[in-house]
């Protein structure tokens, strides 16, 4: 008996030493968590600040988050401002100075990948929610998330040099793993290349190009501007003489205005969960895109 306490004490020191080794890392939505866990596997321990049923522009702060931004080596945004509204406080008032910009526990997402709909002018309120850096949702592009692993690796790799052989097989496995996805969702989608589409906010550039969508408008007249009954009047018009079979709306929107157009309209309303974790199930980016192209396909068929 006094030998099986012993050994039982053993790997409960063994275990509580193995966690305490892990990096411990905080991210600002699921999409990036989910990635990190891809190429950290069981060297990190990793938590999302917003979950994927929340819009990652408005998450409400709570005291919980200090203390994880307190506890975290390494702090990774999307960035380009999509977290400007709620990150900065929860930042300065963690006191953890060593996931502050500029600093080694810190990583921007949006240094590697590729942005779009950069503003080539001045950008000012009237034009609505516009981000002046460029769009933030370009997680939604399968070559910037392996885009973004890469750096993900990189930076693991710079915290823990001793790990670098282990995340880099890890990534290599992720690409393997995401090409073979990309090439399966590019097949299920060649059918539809060039339908036209509307979307309720303009947070789809990346993937409409990908799979070769058209966005003919949106439902909001202008980012973060509610429809109004003459927009949605046009947009009405519109859809009927483009003949536009869906419109996509990320889950946290109103669904009254366009569940009222569609039925003028016979386009098909689609819930389009834009982060890992917006639906019960999609713990993961492959189960995301598994999902969300599965819906949209039957919608366009």
């Amino acid at each position: 008996m006094k030998r099986i306490l012993i050994f039982a004490i053993s790997l409960l020191v063994a275990a509580s030493a193995l966690s305490a080794d892990k990096l411990n890392v905080v991210t600002a939505t699921e999409d990036g968590a989910s990635i990190t866990r891809e190429i950290g596997g069981d060297r990190v321990t990793v938590t999302s600040i917003g979950k994927g049923y929340q819009d990652p522009h408005f998450i409400e702060p709570k005291p919980s988050f200090l203390l994880l931004l307190r506890k975290a080596d390494l702090l990774e945004v999307i960035g380009l401002e999509l977290e400007i509204g709620w990150l900065p406080p929860l930042l300065d008032q963690s006191r953890n100075n060593d996931i502050r910009p500029g600093q080694k526990g810190y990583l921007d997402l949006s240094q590697g990948v590729e942005i779009l709909d950069r503003p080539s002018g001045n950008v000012n309120r009237s034009m609505g929610d516009v981000h002046p850096l460029g769009n933030p949702h370009y997680w939604l592009d399968p070559a910037n998330a392996v885009r973004m692993a890469i750096e993900v690796s990189a930076k693991l790799t710079e915290l823990r040099p001793n790990d670098g052989p282990y995340f880099a097989q890890r990534l290599q496995s992720f690409k393997v793993r995401m090409n073979d996805a990309n090439k399966r969702w590019l097949a299920i989608m060649a059918p539809y290349r060039g339908a036209k589409i509307v979307t309720y906010h303009n947070s789809l550039p990346n993937f409409v190009r990908h799979f070769g969508l058209v966005v003919v408008d949106h439902v909001e007249p202008k980012p973060g501007i509610p429809p109004s009954p003459s927009h949605t009047l046009e947009l009405i018009n519109e859809i009927k003489d483009q003949k536009v079979k869906v419109i996509l709306m990320e889950p946290y929107f109103d669904r009254k205005t366009p569940d009222s157009i569609g039925e003028r309209t016979g386009a098909k309303v689609v819930v389009m969960y834009p982060s890992v974790g917006g639906k019960a199930g999609l713990d993961d980016y492959f189960k995301l895109f598994d999902y969300n192209l599965d819906q949209l396909v039957k919608a366009l068929k």
